[in-house]
Parts: C-alpha cells; structure tokens; sequence
C-alpha cells in the first residue's frame, strides 16, 4: 500500500463457520496483504452441522460438542486467513430434510424476526465502521435457511447502519459504501474448469453437477444459480492456496478428499484467477452495464 492510501475495511458476513473458507478466504487475504483490515462476522455456532469427514466419523469431541468443536476449527481458519473474527452469537437452524420438511428449532437464527437477528450485525458494523460488505444473494448462495437469513441481515444491517433514526441503541451510525453478493457456483467458472479437466483427460467432479444445471435450466428450476451478473472478478490466485489450508482447518465439515480438493491448485490458478461478486449497491459509483470491474475497493483508493 503507498503512502497516499488509507487502509480500507471489509466485512463478510456468513451463516457458519467454514463458510468464510469455502466462500472468500483468497479475496480476504489478497486484501489483508495489501494492507486493509477484514472482519469475518460467522452469524451462527455451527451447532446442527453434521461430521462430514469420514476419517473423524469416530472422534468423541465432536460428537460430544460440535458447537465447542467448530469454535476451536474457526480458531484455526482465522489464523491461516489472518482476518479479524466476530460470532454473532445465534444458535444454527440445521438442514432441514424430508418431504414435507420439518419446521426449524424454535428460537435459531432463521427463526428470528428480522429486526432481532439484524440488531447486533447493525452494531457491529457501526463500531468496525465497514467501507465495503459482502454476504450472499437472496437464495443464500445456496437454500439453507441460515444463509438466506444471513443475507436478510446483511442487507438489513447494510441499509440500517447509517442511520440514525434505525436501531438507535446500537451505536454511533455509519454508512458502508458498497454491498457486494459472493458468487460461489458461477456457471462460467463451473464450465471452464470442467472443460480443462476434460480435455486433459481427467475426471471431472463438475460432471454431475453440469448435467443437473442442465436439466434444471430446461425446467427453468434454477436453485444455485444467482440472478445477478457477475460485476466484480479480484483476481487473488496467489492465495488459493490460503483457502486451501483455512477449508482444511475446519476438519469436521471438509472431507479432505471431497470434490472441494478435487481439482489441483495449479489448474485452478490457470483457468480461473478470479474470485466473483456482484455488486448490488454503491455510493461511489460501479462498472458500466456489460464492464467488469477487479476491485472490491473501486471509488474508495
């Protein structure tokens, strides 16, 4: 960062921990290395996730605790990223599975009125004092309902932070300046990988989930896939890697020879350098229809 830069601050708010792994660790770190300050805000305990390593399918600790478990893994990833981290302090609503589906733990995060669940992420934000935030879309990334909560409070808090007539016990107000959706399943990217995988003769681990896009667009069903168009592409390949070892630290959730290893690093960093975002609010302005910008930060250097 020169001299003439003022160090910028971005929050990320996520449902669970691991998420700020899975979703975000490299943009996070190339932000960190020039300088900035990240602040990950994890909403819930991560309490209702199940075990989904099969080489800690017998390990007592988790099985006994997995909130106090998922702590001590966040410890981990928070570390190798390097960000600052906040619980909000909610309890995890789980999966729910079943037809029909069963109705959520009373009193967890997705549970709650909205002005209850957004009041501590407002207060929060006024005391980080975030120039740029960034969660998920309104299907949550994906349809989880901790994730489409955690994007209700972002945008809640987002617009509510800096004003003062709005949560007025929660702090001194302040107006962040851009909001930003995450983009994890781009179709874009999606494709280019598995085309590479392809024609260098491996298998794909995108095989599967292509053909379902496929059938889903031809229903026009499409639960993964965001309604907004990619803005924003931070090229940060340098700290894939970093992403790598932060998803690994969460040992309970991440199976380390799931498909979230199955393509090798290097084939990564060559076909796609990018991390997506769409940007759906700003005070400084943002790209022209059918531009690309390559900054979170763009309007606020």
């Amino acid at each position: 960062m020169s001299e003439n830069e003022r160090p910028l601050r971005l929050l990320a708010v996520h449902a669970h921990p691991d998420d700020e792994s899975s979703k975000g660790a490299p943009m996070m770190a190339k932000y960190l290395a020039e300088g900035h300050e990240v602040m990950v805000v994890s909403c819930t305990d991560g309490s209702r996730g199940d075990i989904q390593n099969p080489r800690i399918l017998d390990a007592p600790h988790p099985l006994r605790d997995m909130a106090g478990a998922r702590r001590l893994e966040m410890a981990a990833a928070q570390r190798v990223i390097g960000v600052q981290h906040r619980w909000l302090g909610f309890t995890d609503s789980g999966l729910p599975e079943g037809d029909p589906l069963p109705p959520l733990p009373w009193g967890s995060f997705a549970t709650l009125p909205l002005e209850q669940a957004a009041a501590p992420l407002v207060r929060l934000m006024r005391e980080f004092r975030p120039h740029v935030v960034v969660s998920y879309d309104e299907n949550g990334g994906y349809p989880h309902p901790d994730h489409i909560m955690a994007h209700r409070i972002a945008v809640e808090a987002f617009h509510a932070a800096g004003k003062a007539d709005a949560y007025p016990d929660a702090g001194e107000p302040w107006e962040p300046a851009k909001l930003y959706y995450d983009v994890p399943f781009n179709p874009d990217r999606v494709r280019r990988i598995h085309d590479a995988l392809v024609a260098a003769g491996l298998e794909s681990p995108y095989a599967d989930w292509i053909a379902k896009a496929a059938e889903n667009d031809a229903e026009g069903h499409r639960p993964w896939k965001s309604r907004h168009r990619v803005t924003t592409q931070v090229e940060c390949s340098a700290y894939f890697a970093v992403r790598d070892r932060a998803l690994a630290a969460h040992a309970t959730q991440i199976d380390p020879d799931g498909w979230f290893f199955a393509v090798s690093l290097e084939l990564r960093e060559r076909e796609w350098p990018w991390e997506d975002y769409s940007l759906m609010s700003s005070s400084v302005g943002g790209p022209a229809e059918g531009e690309t910008e390559t900054d979170l930060f763009a309007g606020l250097r």
